[in-house]
């Protein structure tokens, strides 16, 4: 057996990837990505993303994945539905956007760092164009 095909079938291990509360703690800094989970061949993608205090994600649905959200610190007001009902969140929430819902979110004084989790997303890809009808 090579050495390449026993590193292809070494049993994956469990890995411990980041300090998420760390990484809220840390000195602010603008809304954004803090840490993203990578690494090929993973049936999942994850992030931990802060928004500023005062700061929004507007509206918006994914269409094709249930999301978790898990608010890791802070506090901010989930928006839910075509209306856009108001609802509270704070550290520990734990929240499941079903795929297709409406969702907005936004931070309060002391700003929003939460961790979502989904299935990872299809790559790209080059498909046929529908046929216009008949010529």
């Amino acid at each position: 057996m090579t050495s390449e095909s026993a590193a292809e079938q070494a049993e994956p291990l469990p890995e411990l990837l980041c300090d998420a509360r760390a990484l809220a703690e840390a000195p602010p800094v603008p809304s954004g990505v803090l840490w993203k989970l990578a690494g090929s061949g993973r049936q999942l993608d994850a992030n931990v993303v802060r928004i500023a205090p005062g700061g929004r994600i507007a509206a918006h649905a994914e269409r094709r994945l249930d999301v978790l959200l898990l608010v890791v610190a802070g506090d901010g007001v989930l928006g839910a539905g075509a209306s856009d009902a108001p609802r509270p969140v704070a550290e520990g929430a734990l929240v499941w956007l079903p795929r297709g819902s409406t969702r907005s979110i936004s931070a309060r004084e002391r700003g929003l760092t939460y961790l979502t989790v989904h299935n990872r997303r299809p790559g790209m890809g080059i498909t046929a164009r529908p046929a216009d009808g008949p010529s």
